[in-house]
């Protein structure tokens, strides 16, 4: 039998209690005071501070009360905290005699088989020292086990390495709703209570709309944090902040502190899942519309995912029949923008119709689809690509020179076989049906879409 190998508690006594009774009460004190609404759906991802628990608990609880309905669907962990102590050019894994991380509230075995697979990678290097006395990792583990019960850790020190690597080391753990990562840092070190707010302030609106930090200075975990932002981008996810503050609001002196963030991050819903975020896109768009014939608009409800960029199209139909569509392939500004542009443009823009009059839109039926980032497809013919096409699910992007088109998932209705669906996309394109050339690119998505209920007044 393999003896267990424990990498002992570091910082217990001095980042949180080392009395199991005393951590144990703390602990469930600060989640049973956390403000959590439930959430429409999961987080696949939270960005939680690591300071002692009297400066950062209250925050970084804000995102673990997020996870704590998840006990028992969460059995893997994620965690990824940069270095304070050892310098590592690197992500560095425990050596393979490790087998558990010990806290005062009990030993956490780690995933073994998934560590040892990282070796695999670049600028994976294993180091017991970059863990030994890392507090970035450990202050994390009490409010771990509170939350989520039994579970297999893969503790990750970040060091000196590439944006890159780290997203790489996300993508081979991603896993599905069984893994849950956290990404452990900071915000501002040491300047005075209104020069943290007003760094701290910019650094958090940079994270909410998933845009990489350009210093150290804004957050200890820069790394880890932009290796996370840059998953997020490519995964179509969505993030929201809990909560914010710094040690002057906590326990500590207002002309020296340190400031702390919480954030969750959740991937892309499957059709309808976010029924909050799909409310607050299809009230936005029909006002988008309203406000051009000096409508009463709709209230708007807030959602944390309209400031992150997103990629929208807005459908418009009149008993079941188009009426006009316009969208974004890529995103390339503010979901609340997007979705209001493409609103304005398949009203009054869409050149295969005369523009949407004030009378038609009471009757009017409006529809929003949200796109994943388009992924390329790779394949060696026609008949390759599609075989690989999946109806119902994919939105197709198709590519020839200067010709191009796309058909969001919602036309497999239509036409529901792949010929004639790649077909139609051709001569949407401006091409014959039977076109083919090794030139050709193909690009898939998927998409959650809402629809607002039959309008009453119909026309029928």
């Amino acid at each position: 039998m393999t003896p267990t190998t424990l990498r002992p508690p570091a910082v217990a006594g001095m980042f949180y209690p080392a009395d199991p009774a005393i951590l144990a009460r703390d602990v469930a004190q600060f989640l049973k005071g956390a403000v959590s609404p439930a959430p429409t759906f999961s987080p696949k991802a939270i960005i939680v501070p690591h300071a002692g628990y009297i400066y950062s608990g209250r925050t970084a609880a804000a995102a673990y009360a997020r996870i704590a309905a998840l006990k028992g669907t969460i059995t893997r962990v994620v965690l990824l905290g940069p270095c304070h102590r050892v310098a590592v050019t690197g992500v560095a894994i425990p050596s393979a005699t490790v087998t558990h991380f010990a806290t005062p509230l009990g030993d956490i075995a780690l995933d073994r088989t998934a560590l040892d697979a990282l070796l695999d990678l670049s600028g994976i290097v294993s180091s017991d020292a970059a863990h030994a006395q890392e507090h970035s990792l450990e202050v994390q583990l009490p409010f771990l086990q509170t939350s989520l019960g039994d579970f297999q850790l893969i503790p990750l020190a970040v060091g000196r390495t590439s944006v890159d690597d780290i997203a790489q080391v996300l993508d081979q753990l991603w896993g599905g709703p069984e893994t849950l990562i956290v990404i452990s840092s900071d915000l501002s070190h040491f300047h005075d209570y209104a020069a943290a707010n007003q760094i701290d302030g910019a650094t958090v609106a940079q994270i909410a709309s998933l845009q990489p930090l350009t210093s150290f200075d804004q957050a200890c975990g820069a790394l880890p944090i932009n290796g996370m932002i840059e998953i997020a981008r490519r995964h179509g996810m969505t993030i929201e902040l809990l909560e914010r503050c710094n040690s002057g609001d906590t326990a500590g002196d207002k002309s020296r502190v340190v400031g702390y963030a919480a954030f969750a991050l959740y991937e892309a819903a499957h059709d309808g899942v976010d029924a909050a975020l799909g409310h607050a896109l299809l009230v936005r768009a029909r006002n988008a519309i309203s406000a051009q014939f000096h409508q009463y608009p709709q209230a708007e409800p807030a959602h944390p995912a309209l400031a992150a960029p997103g990629a929208t199209f807005v459908t418009l139909t009149q008993n079941g029949a188009l009426r006009g569509c316009i969208g974004s392939l890529e995103a390339h500004r503010d979901l609340e923008q997007d979705v209001r542009a493409n609103a304005l443009a398949a009203a009054l823009r869409d050149p295969r119709f005369l523009p949407l009059s004030a009378t038609e839109l009471a009757h009017t039926r409006v529809e929003v689809s949200l796109l994943t980032a388009p992924q390329a497809l790779q394949f060696t013919d026609e008949a390759d690509a599609l075989r690989q096409l999946r109806p119902m699910i994919d939105g197709v992007i198709f590519v020839a020179g200067n010709a191009r088109s796309t058909f969001l998932p919602q036309v497999w209705e239509q036409l529901p076989e792949v010929q004639q669906f790649m077909a139609h996309l051709k001569q949407k394109a401006g091409l014959p049906a039977n076109y083919w050339s090794p030139a050709v690119k193909l690009y898939v998505y998927q998409v959650q879409k809402w629809k607002e209920p039959e309008p009453p007044d119909s026309m029928h």
